[in-house]
């Protein structure tokens, strides 16, 4: 299918269904499953003489900014917390949430709870992430260009997984490297067509991102339907190719 059918089914396949998907894609959010890894930290040094150097010990001394420093410490504590507890339990975050997208496409009576579903294997969900991040972070130290083609090559192997919660990480890797052998483009188009909604969400200052990442959610599980030989009923024309079953 072309970007266009993709999203016209995923417009279909949302019917009756956009808020369940919107709070299902909101959760996952909040719960870490789009946390990347990142670090934070930095400092500076200065000199300062004569009266800057007073002016900034008055400062320093102003009990608004102690109390401003307090605060802003206990934010930075806290955010740092979240991240942390987003990055470990996201993966099976990440899963559930594709096993409701994929569920939805399909024409299934998904429920909210289907977000939570994969948490009996969050160590293998959590080791996916870990290796993935690894892997793609190398390509990138080569440059940036093997760095995006790395991340397509295996942007399906959480899905695999969700799926197939008895594949092993290596394994959902590699199926996911022969699903996108030819389709990364493909991905890459999909995901480029929403820019102009993406647009939408930055005037709106994120707000219609509520509404247009179901859409974007359900035309990517559509398209992995697609490339792991599945159709619309959920049924493989080609297992065999990629050497997994349904569970």
């Amino acid at each position: 299918m072309t970007s266009r059918e993709f999203r016209e089914q995923a417009r279909h396949a949302l019917i009756g269904l956009w808020g369940r998907a919107l709070l299902v894609s909101l959760l996952a959010t909040l719960l870490g499953a789009d946390v990347a890894v990142s670090g934070f930290g930095g400092g500076n040094t200065a000199s300062t003489q004569g009266g800057y150097g007073e002016m900034a010990g008055n400062i320093l001394e102003m009990p608004a900014f102690r109390l401003f420093f307090l605060l802003l410490i206990g934010f930075a504590a806290v955010a740092t917390i979240w991240l942390l507890i987003a990055f470990i339990i996201g993966g099976a975050v990440e899963l559930g949430k594709n096993i409701f997208f994929i569920g939805l496409a399909q024409g299934k009576d998904m429920q909210v709870s289907d977000l939570f579903s994969r948490f009996h294997v969050f160590g293998k969900a959590l080791g996916l992430r870990i290796v993935m991040g690894l892997f793609i972070t190398l390509w990138s130290l080569l440059f940036i260009i093997p760095g995006i083609i790395a991340s397509y090559r295996y942007a399906m192997a959480p899905y695999i997984m969700a799926e197939n919660p008895d594949v092993g990480i290596m394994e959902a890797l590699e199926w996911s490297k022969q699903m996108m052998t030819g389709n990364k483009f493909r991905l890459f188009c999909l995901q480029f067509s929403f820019f102009g909604w993406l647009v939408v969400c930055g005037l709106t200052m994120g707000i219609a991102l509520l509404w247009v990442r179901p859409y974007m959610e359900t035309a990517i599980a559509l398209f992995y339907l697609e490339v792991s030989g599945q159709g619309i009923s959920g049924q493989y024309d080609n297992s065999e190719t990629y050497g997994y079953t349904q569970y």
